[in-house]
């Protein structure tokens, strides 16, 4: 264990660099966690952790996780409140974060699944709700495609440590992915507000499907919508539209209802 007391220390500042820039966590293959929480999570889910910063408070409060967490970091930290408040990436510092290493996207889609696909969704926080709630209601895993990093700090928050641990497959070419899984047996749908669609409400989802989240602003892009089956949530009021983690978790909730 080694003491930081400098907010300038050069480990304090690649670190920080992590958790805000995008391209530096593509780079360097590292991504970065903020509270007791998510960083218990990534050390139970195996993530290789590069290195833990605690605070004395925090250290204090919880020592049995944070030896925990520690056993599982390749270096280990103590920081001052000038390095907390340089770290912290929340309003209120949660006293201990890590950096992780990222692992590969290699997960095999069971044709036979249930899986939400999300596409050029922007905002970390609609992208971290719908990967939370995908794992509460039991989808085999998410698709991505254009969308917000995975690992944006923001996104790892709002999915309260279930990025780290729903399979989540990163599609450069979604059009012939979801072709090859059709030419499988798998039933694609689209999610729109158009009245004209299918309700959700009349579907049973039997078998293998995937349905498709689009942009928050744009919806699904017209070479997907031609592809899939259009769904719609009823609505009543004057709602045009519903925030694409709600659309996600309402059309999640009806695919998993009658599920085995």
């Amino acid at each position: 264990m080694q003491r930081i007391e400098s907010a300038t220390n050069d480990k304090i500042k690649s670190a920080v660099k992590v958790a805000t820039s995008a391209r530096y966590r593509r780079e360097t293959g590292l991504f970065f966690l903020e509270g007791l929480r998510l960083c218990r999570d990534a050390a139970l889910t195996g993530y290789e952790i590069e290195a833990t910063f605690v605070s004395e408070n925090i250290l204090e409060k919880f020592p049995e996780d944070i030896d925990f967490i520690a056993s599982k970091s390749k270096a280990y930290f103590v920081v001052g409140s000038a390095v907390e408040q340089k770290l912290t990436q929340a309003q209120t510092p949660q006293g201990v974060f890590c950096l992780c290493r990222k692992r590969e996207s290699n997960h095999e889609i069971d044709i036979h699944g249930k899986y939400i696909v999300l596409e050029n969704v922007q905002d970390p926080a609609n992208f971290g709700a719908v990967c939370r709630t995908a794992e509460a209601l039991g989808i085999k895993g998410a698709i991505t495609c254009g969308c917000c990093d995975l690992y944006n700090p923001k996104t790892q928050r709002a999915a309260m440590g279930s990025a780290l641990r729903l399979p989540i497959v990163e599609a450069d070419d979604l059009a012939s992915l979801l072709k090859a899984l059709a030419e499988k047996g798998m039933k694609l749908y689209a999610t729109t507000p158009r009245e004209d669609a299918t309700k959700i409400t009349s579907l049973s989802f039997e078998g293998g499907v995937l349905a498709v989240i689009g942009n928050e602003g744009n919806g699904v892009s017209d070479e997907i919508f031609a592809l899939c089956e259009k769904i719609t949530i009823p609505m009543g009021g004057r709602a045009e539209s519903l925030n694409a983690s709600m659309a996600a978790a309402i059309t999640m909730w009806e695919m998993m209802r009658n599920d085995g």
